[in-house]
């Protein structure tokens, strides 16, 4: 792949491919089953929104431009390629700038762009085996994959990992493609119905990704510092602050680190939000979300095979659980102390979310939101 004054950072066509051709072969379904499976996601995903509204107390009947797609693993690759390539444009195009000014550039362009392709195909195969459900927030319109006007998202729902998933826990087959498209169905209600939310969130990943240092040697002495604080390796008698970070932390800008710090806190209340939405719409619609809940999360904390728990941590995934539980406690703990109208006071501007320190302590948020406003 090509474009104007070289090569591509990255070779998203080698991306696709290599995912496409590692990715598992998903469950043994017939035809007919595969297309009853289809159209039952498509169902949920429909009677979920008013399930959605009613318990949220967010959005209306006419808000909805978001297509629902149900896909193939496959399928997800490919969404998720375009998406990556749209949010990560400015900062290959600025490591392109830097590497093209440098003798040899357009070679090491080309060698790169494919290196990078295969690493990151390999990365989506792992992943796309394992995802249910999705909602892109960046996510650029294709022939094949439509997308909300004005940049809006789109609602993927992965049908074999779904099927996959509800046999191994051995629970019935409609109540949990309902509870799947319950957690989904949130997210697009989060977006669809605060106009200012994917706008704000694509704002802190550009400047974080603004933040990334293109100069080796620049990015070699930070690694030099993670590595000897990992090690232990400091002289100065300082008493260590990076308890808890991952290496990916440590070699992070500080500025970099603030924006994680509030992205973190962004994606937990969003998550926390979904998985809280499910399990008290559940008990009405849903009538084995106990049995569903209990096996759920069972299944996440156990993981699959020790491999399996060393890929889930390199890749922060063990942190994504994290943002689940945290971000629920938080919600439900708001909820509990102001209601849902009180709690809704989270979407009213950037100023209203909460930080990280206060999804840990939700508290303090009822103490600056409400306690101050009243």
């Amino acid at each position: 792949m090509t474009s104007l004054g070289g090569a591509e950072m990255v070779d998203w066509n080698l991306a696709v491919a290599t995912a496409t051709r590692l990715v598992r072969p998903g469950p043994e379904v017939s035809r007919d089953e595969a297309r009853e499976v289809v159209a039952e996601l498509r169902r949920h995903a429909k009677s979920s929104e008013a399930h959605v509204r009613s318990f949220t107390r967010m959005g209306t009947e006419d808000i909805h431009d978001t297509p629902v797609l149900v896909v193939d693993r496959a399928g997800w690759v490919r969404a998720n390629v375009a998406g990556f390539r749209a949010v990560l444009k400015p900062l290959l195009e600025k490591m392109k700038d830097r590497r093209g000014s440098g003798p040899g550039g357009a070679v090491l362009g080309a060698v790169g762009g494919k290196v990078t392709g295969v690493e990151l195909g390999m990365l989506l195969s792992f992943l796309a085996s394992r995802v249910l459900g999705q909602y892109e927030t960046f996510a650029p319109a294709t022939r094949e994959l439509p997308a909300a006007g004005n940049g809006g998202g789109r609602l993927l729902l992965v049908a074999p990992n779904i099927v996959h998933v509800e046999r191994e826990l051995d629970v019935d087959p409609h109540d949990f493609r309902l509870w799947v498209c319950l957690h989904e169905e949130t997210h697009r209600t989060q977006f669809s119905s605060v106009p200012w939310l994917r706008d704000h969130l694509e704002g802190e990943i550009q400047s974080f990704l603004g933040e990334t240092e293109v100069d080796p040697m620049t990015v070699l002495e930070r690694v030099r510092e993670a590595a000897q604080s990992l090690a232990g390796g400091r002289t100065d008698g300082a008493e260590d602050d990076d308890g808890g970070r991952t290496f990916v932390e440590l070699v992070q800008t500080p500025a970099q680190r603030e924006i994680l710090a509030r992205l973190t806190a962004v994606m937990s209340l969003l998550e926390g939000h979904a998985d809280y939405v499910m399990d008290g719409v559940g008990p009405d619609v849903v009538p084995s979300v106990t049995e569903i809940r209990e096996k759920f999360k069972e299944r996440r904390q156990r993981g699959a095979s020790r491999l399996d728990q060393a890929l889930r941590k390199l890749l922060g995934l063990d942190a994504k659980l994290r943002q689940y539980r945290d971000g629920e406690r938080f919600v439900r703990a708001v909820v509990e102390e102001v209601g849902m109208d009180g709690f809704n006071r989270v979407w009213t501007s950037p100023n209203t979310l909460p930080t990280k320190a206060e999804i840990a302590k939700p508290a303090d948020w009822v103490a600056r939101v409400h306690r101050k406003a009243d």
